[in-house]
């Protein structure tokens, strides 16, 4: 394809409709509207790295309609560079409806069958913008279904060869796939090749089968593999974890008026992944990672405050408050 304009995080996936009850607490059936919302991991993240001063771009296919030309009009509004769109005249825009229950906690019902995402091709890669990338982040909706799973194999493959940090965030999203067991397996068939993965408490407690909690490392302990450089859990409030072949550790999270967790995994990773294509040795540096995960975790709080994900992603002077105003 064609010769791109670079972009130092390029983030690989879907990006959607997400449709949020106008009140908390309610179900899908009694909510009487909906918030229309941007969502998709792979994109809030793409859109979490602008917010914050870096450079990203993100890849993944729109139905050839109105959500979708309203989805790559919210990229390009964000900085985000799109040159690794495309379109599908047969297939729709992916939508998800969120229900908020009454802690801002999330359910989802989607609507894909097939959406656009699902149909990315390998011909429809934009390589040049892959090959360029310092960091390459992708999660695992991608890998549920062909043609998509082939093309995400052969975007990580190209990348990995380019020399690019490979970031992976698997967000479980088990009504997606066949079975649990399915989801499990699909995850983790690509678990070995990532540089970075990140994970929330309740993912790893999915994916092991075990309890996360701080008491029972062995079960997180277990999603290492020889070669990981970074395994980073997220545990809500109460911050992070962070697991490397040389060190470890936990950074406190901050305490926030939460209203929709939605976006808040993304805008830590997010920002993680700033710190990492500014200075690659947070990596190997401990007081450099924690300062990094600080941030990250900073970042992630802001992101609950407000509804929806991509106009809750802050900025970098709304993160450096939080943290100042903190002991």
């Amino acid at each position: 394809m064609s010769k791109s304009s670079s972009s130092e995080i390029v983030c690989f996936g879907e990006m959607l409709i997400d449709f949020v009850p106008n009140e908390s607490g309610v179900s899908l059936a009694e909510s009487a509207g909906f918030l229309k919302a941007p969502g998709g991991a792979p994109a809030n993240v793409a859109c979490a790295i602008t917010k914050l001063g870096g450079s990203s771009a993100f890849i993944g296919k729109f139905g050839e309609d109105e959500f979708g030309h309203m989805l790559v009009d919210v990229l390009k509004e964000n900085g985000v560079n799109s040159e690794g769109v495309c379109f599908d005249k047969d297939a729709r825009t992916a939508l998800a409806f969120v229900t908020l229950k009454k802690d801002g906690e999330r359910e989802f019902m989607f609507y894909r069958n097939p959406s656009a995402d699902m149909m990315l091709k390998d011909s429809d890669l934009n390589m040049g913008l892959i090959k360029q990338a310092k960091i390459f982040h992708y999660g695992s909706i991608s890998l549920i279904t062909e043609p998509c799973r082939s093309a995400h194999m052969a975007a990580m493959k190209a990348a990995r060869e380019a020399g690019a940090l490979l970031s992976y965030d698997p967000n479980v999203r088990e009504p997606l796939w066949p079975s649990a067991e399915a989801c499990r397996e699909g995850i983790k068939s690509i678990w070995s090749s990532a540089d970075v993965i990140k994970v929330s408490d309740d993912e790893v407690e999915f994916l092991t089968q075990g309890d996360a909690a701080m008491a029972d490392e062995k079960n997180v302990l277990s999603l290492w593999y020889e070669g990981l450089k970074l395994l980073l859990v997220t545990d809500g409030e109460k911050g992070c974890r962070y697991f490397t072949k040389h060190f470890r550790g936990a950074v406190e999270g901050f305490s926030v008026n939460t209203v929709d967790t939605t976006g808040a995994g993304d805008a830590f990773v997010g920002s993680l992944l700033c710190s990492a294509a500014k200075d690659s040795s947070i990596l190997e540096d401990e007081s450099k990672l924690r300062e990094a995960l600080r941030m990250a975790n900073a970042c992630g709080a802001i992101c609950t405050t407000r509804k929806g994900a991509i106009p809750a992603l802050p900025d970098n002077a709304a993160a450096q408050k939080l943290i100042s105003g903190s002991p």
